[in-house]
């Protein structure tokens, strides 16, 4: 079960309509997307940003349905030319560049993520840094597969999978780490 999407755990940290209240925490993860975009260590054609981690988060928390249209929703932002990606530029054009294939993952590791959490995959440390792993090869594989269609399968390897390594491992942990502590969170707040 997803930390806030669940029916339970909604009523818990938000109050008024279900619509409503699920409509907001899309409109508030989708600036969370975009906003962890903008963090970034620059690199080579594909920027290594905190959004891989934020994905994750948005599915896990979300679930594999709302955290889905979340990520559509960033996508069509983006793809409408709103400056939510991690370059400055936007727009159709955008997504078929360099980090196409990574958008593309976006969307299968956030569904993957809030599967896997509907499925108890995410309410521990030790449950959720597999998620995060396999959720981060969701992101990789396609955007390897992308650039090489661009540059060559050498490059991809080169610029699109190494690099990312240690950083994947790191975001994993951070992220799993985040998620416990919502879990307790949520837990104190029921306890009331």
């Amino acid at each position: 079960m997803s930390v806030i999407a669940s029916s339970r755990s909604a009523g818990v940290l938000f109050s008024g309509t279900r619509f409503l209240s699920r409509a907001l925490l899309a409109i508030g993860a989708s600036l969370l997307l975009a906003l962890s975009a903008k963090i970034q260590v620059p690199f080579w054609p594909v920027p290594i940003t905190l959004q891989s981690m934020a994905v994750l988060l948005v599915g896990i928390t979300l679930g594999s349905r709302l955290g889905a249209l979340t990520i559509l929703a960033y996508l069509a932002e983006g793809a409408l030319g709103l400056p939510v990606f991690a370059g400055a530029a936007a727009g159709p054009a955008y997504l078929m560049g360099p980090t196409g294939g990574y958008l593309l993952g976006f969307l299968m590791s956030g569904a993957f993520a809030g599967w896997a959490a509907e499925h108890g995959w995410g309410r521990d440390f030790s449950r959720t840094v597999p998620v995060m792993l396999l959720g981060h090869v969701l992101i990789l594989v396609p955007g390897m597969f992308w650039l090489a269609m661009l540059l060559g399968w050498s490059k991809a390897v080169a610029f699109g999978i190494v690099p990312f390594l240690f950083a994947t491992l790191l975001k994993s942990a951070l992220g799993a780490a985040i998620v416990a502590a919502l879990w307790k969170m949520v837990a104190a707040r029921r306890a009331r």
